[in-house]
This record gives structure tokens, sequence and C-alpha cells, in this order.
């Protein structure tokens, strides 16, 4: 068995709540904040358990950023998380 951090980011776009695992680059959605959450954590949980049936999982994992420490994997680690702006003419 494998720890794997990863981070949730979610917003609501219309009246859908989005959940976006940046690391993984991975959404899911939902009616509600804790439906997209729920989708989310079921779509990692599938997207990891493939990748390891596929023998890939070290492969992906190391793609994004994460370094294996012992039985664990660290997510790579965000130093900011800003809102900025742009004008378009």
């Amino acid at each position: 068995m494998q720890d794997i951090a990863y981070t949730v980011h979610t917003f609501k776009e219309g009246g859908t709540y989005v959940a976006y695992v940046p690391e993984l680059d991975l959404s899911s959605c939902g009616a509600t904040n804790d439906e997209a959450r729920k989708n989310i954590r079921d779509a990692v949980q599938g997207f990891l358990e493939t990748s390891a049936d596929m023998g890939s999982l070290d492969w992906v994992l190391e793609e994004s950023g994460y370094s294996k420490k012992g039985d664990s994997w660290l997510a790579p680690e965000f130093v900011a998380l800003d809102r900025e702006m742009a004008s378009v003419r």
C-alpha cells in the first residue's frame, strides 16, 4: 500500500461545483461541494489504481512532480495560489 497526497481545488461554474486536482490534472463535478469532492476522490482512486494495474504508477507520479519517500509519495509543493487579472482590448 502506498500513500499518495493530493490537493483539491473546488470552484463553482454556474450551478455546478468542480473539484480539480492540479498535481494529477484531474477534475470531477457535482451538484454540491460535497458531491464534487466525493466524485474527485473516486476519480483519483480510479486513476491511481488503473495506473498501478498498468505498471505505470511510478512513472505517472514522477512525471507529475511527486517524489517517493519510503512507502509514501510526496506531492509537489505549491508555493502560492494567486488570482491575477488580465486586460484585453
